[in-house]
């Protein structure tokens, strides 16, 4: 192991400091992502769909119809 002389425990202290941090950084990262999938999922239950989402058979059919009454 490397000689870090007298400033050993500050060096130790700065990467226990970083890998709690990054470690928790994480942890809060999964936990928003659980929390917006589950956003989503409950969206879409609602009927609620996103733009980029491929249109279902109802939706196509109401679309169609939409245009066609336009025209």
């Amino acid at each position: 192991m490397p000689d870090l002389g007298p400033h050993a425990a500050f060096i130790w202290a700065a990467y226990a400091f970083t890998f709690i941090a990054v470690v928790g950084l994480i942890f809060f990262i999964v936990q928003d992502d659980r929390k917006q999938r589950q956003l989503l999922t409950d969206l879409e239950r609602q009927g609620i769909r996103r733009r980029s989402a491929e249109p279902n058979a109802a939706d196509r059919g109401e679309a169609s119809r939409a245009r066609k009454q336009k025209s």
